[in-house]
């Protein structure tokens, strides 16, 4: 399915042979080959490396020198800010010293790297967050081999994992779906998806988000290829942020019980591969489950978690859409529990339950908006259906295309105007690419409902 940019962004980096060449098994004129040939689609691949360059260079030279200006201003400290810290101070301690990570002991340490003092209750100004070791103890396995090392080297390697975590993601999610394309449409995707801001601000922050939603995005690919053990050990991996892998392992329960006999080896590998982490986890720490409880409810406290839906709705209208949305989802994915991997309904179920997440998951910030990615390749490769549907939904993805676009324009503004006015005239619209991130998942799970609901009802043709 071509997109509504197929003109400027898809295509294939070769030369493309004149319309008036002969056929095959015909004399080739010396003229023709000789002709010079240019890449297509070169103007779609400098604009993606436009976007995503105005984009680093905004969050590098404009939002963070900001931030630290206002943390001067109003006294707020700044550590290392890498949300990977207390996760490895706590693998840490625990290994090393038989310490639990979950102690008030270990959360005044894991302050001082992370704010770069402990956090004072009668500061005013100082965050809310803990910073806590509010993780499921098994994260601990993975970070085990780098518990020797000093904390700046694991910071700078991350940094850079992270980076091809966000492009290997990209690729798997466009395999998952089945959409195949040239090079250069790929270089695009990746350099707007690395490029974009909640990327950005997940790879800053060393947010372990990217790392969930790689291997969300791996175990998709997985699923698509029929790999099924290797989905589930994915799978299972990937509940150390149990709460973003939850709508997705609420689907693919239903899609293993549409075909038992085939596809139990997805159940049997995940539930066996949950319950060595959680029994390792128990021989390491005893007693983690209630502990790890704890803190998050102590995390929900003191963050003021709250879903995107509610911040919008109102706690009560929230949990009212939340409920409606995980009703829809368990519909859909029952009524489509038959359909096999790879096609085109199961790939709908998979951006659905992603993009789902993002809004009903009690921290709305914008870096967990890179699991929004699978749902914008969904709605690219079927725009010609979406606009299909009538006035409302064309007039809908246009919308929806501005404000994902918006990031892009706003960044590029700024990062123009950073070189013609004073920093002091730009930090005073540093707020412009984030503007619109609000109702981006709205946007993207109403198109995505949308052509759910006219696939259910019979009016889409595969």
């Amino acid at each position: 399915m071509a997109s509504p940019l197929s003109g400027l962004t898809f295509g294939v980096l070769a030369p493309r042979v004149p319309r008036n060449a002969p056929r095959r098994g015909k004399r080739v004129p010396l003229s023709v080959w000789l002709r010079p040939r240019r890449p297509r689609h070169l103007l779609g691949v400098a604009i993606s490396l436009l976007f995503a360059a105005s984009m680093w260079f905004y969050v590098q030279g404009v939002l963070i020198p900001y931030q630290k200006a206002d943390a001067v201003r109003f006294g707020k400290p700044r550590g290392n800010l890498s949300d990977l810290y207390p996760r490895w101070l706590g693998a840490r301690e625990l290994f090393l010293h038989g310490r639990d990570p979950y102690s008030q002991q270990v959360t005044r340490e894991i302050q001082v790297g992370y704010y770069g003092r402990a956090l004072d209750p009668g500061r005013p100004n100082d965050p809310k967050d803990q910073a806590g070791f509010a993780y499921p103890v098994y994260v601990v396995f993975l970070l085990a081999p780098f518990i020797h090392l000093d904390f700046a080297l694991v910071r700078s390697a991350f940094t850079w994992v992270l980076a091809g975590l966000v492009l290997a993601s990209t690729l798997l999610w466009l395999n998952a779906l089945g959409w195949r394309f040239s090079r250069s449409a790929k270089l695009m995707f990746l350099l707007l998806t690395v490029g974009s801001f909640p990327a950005a601000q997940a790879i800053k922050l060393q947010q372990l988000t990217i790392l969930v939603a790689a291997l969300m995005a791996a175990a998709a690919a997985a699923l698509s290829a029929g790999w099924l053990a290797v989905a589930g050990l994915l799978l299972a991996v990937s509940t150390i942020k149990p709460q973003l892998v939850a709508p997705l392992l609420i689907f693919l329960l239903l899609w293993v019980m549409g075909d038992w006999r085939k596809r139990w080896p997805l159940f049997l590998s995940f539930m066996l591969a949950v319950a060595c982490l959680i029994i390792g986890g128990e021989l390491l720490l005893p007693g983690w489950i209630p502990k790890f409880i704890s803190a998050l409810v102590a995390y929900r406290e003191y963050a003021a978690g709250i879903s995107i839906l509610q911040a919008i709705l109102t706690p009560l209208g929230g949990n009212i859409a939340t409920g409606l949305l995980l009703g829809l989802l368990t519909l859909l994915g029952w009524t489509w529990r038959h359909e096999p991997a790879g096609s085109s309904r199961f790939g709908l179920m998979l951006s659905l339950s992603v993009a789902m997440t993002v809004l009903i998951i009690p921290v709305w910030s914008p870096y967990n908006q890179i699991l929004l990615f699978p749902g914008v390749f969904f709605l690219l490769r079927n725009w010609r259906v979406i606009t299909r549907f009538g006035t409302l939904p064309r007039l809908l993805y246009l919308m929806v295309a501005g404000l994902v676009i918006w990031p892009w324009i706003a960044a590029l503004y700024l990062s123009a105007l950073w070189f013609t006015r004073p920093p002091a005239g730009v930090q005073g619209s540093v707020a412009l690419p984030v503007a619109t991130s609000l109702l981006i998942p709205f946007g993207v799970m109403a198109l995505l409902g949308i052509y759910a609901l006219q696939r259910w009802a019979g009016r889409v043709t595969p």
